[in-house]
């Protein structure tokens, strides 16, 4: 009686394994890519954001948000009038993630949409208003100081700030864009959605790695 061989034999189960190694290899190398796109796609929100401010003013001789004239530069443009008293100062006032509609931080966007610099809609209490990062975190801008002891200067004509960044990702936009220390330079992390922290928050490798921060870069 003829034996029946069972099972899978060594050289079988190698090719199994060599199969199941290149697919994970193929996984984790796609995750990466990935990673980095999403990385590059915050970088250049900080990027794009501040060429929207050069390049208006630039065209206009003011600040988008903190421009009195806007009515007569961009058609349906509205003019702030808060925070009080702060209207065309030669900067940015109201924090960067302000809800309040008549503040210069928040008319940022309808200006420089209005005047064909940004993508989005103008249209002021619109759901789809407030831009927001490759993560769904709310973007902003302000002329205001973000920390408000830092431990280092941190001196700046404007700042702009993006939330709910997983911590690995602020490290790696700290290190693009800046010293690789997110408690110095121009680029620092403050807790996640805050408006303003006393110093930056400074990130190792490690716990922090999946906590959600706010990234904010000086101009």
């Amino acid at each position: 009686m003829k034996y029946q061989q069972k099972g899978f034999t060594l050289v079988e189960i190698a090719i199994v394994l060599v199969i199941i190694g290149l697919l994970m290899g193929g996984v984790l190398k796609g995750q990466e890519l990935i990673n980095s796109a999403k990385v590059k796609n915050l970088a250049n929100d900080f990027r794009s954001m501040s060429s929207f401010v050069y390049a208006y003013q630039d065209r206009f001789r003011a600040l988008p948000g903190d421009d009195a004239a806007v009515a007569n530069h961009v058609t349906g443009g509205i003019a702030a009038t808060t925070p009080a008293a702060t209207l065309a100062n030669a900067r940015i006032n109201g924090a960067w993630n302000s809800a309040t509609q008549t503040d210069e931080s928040y008319l940022f966007w309808q200006h420089v949409r209005l005047a064909g610099l940004a993508t989005g809609t103008p249209v002021i209490g619109n759901a789809e208003y407030i831009y927001r990062n490759a993560d769904g975190g709310a973007v902003g801008i302000t002329g205001d100081a973000i920390l408000t002891a830092p431990s280092t200067p941190w001196a700046a004509n404007f700042y702009i700030c993006s939330t709910g960044i997983q911590g690995r990702f602020a490290r790696q936009l700290d290190t693009m864009l800046d010293d690789g220390n997110t408690q110095t330079g121009t680029v620092r992390v403050i807790a996640n959605g805050a408006a303003t922290q006393a110093d930056a928050t400074l990130l190792a490798p490690g716990a922090q790695d999946q906590a959600q921060f706010t990234v904010c870069s000086g101009f």
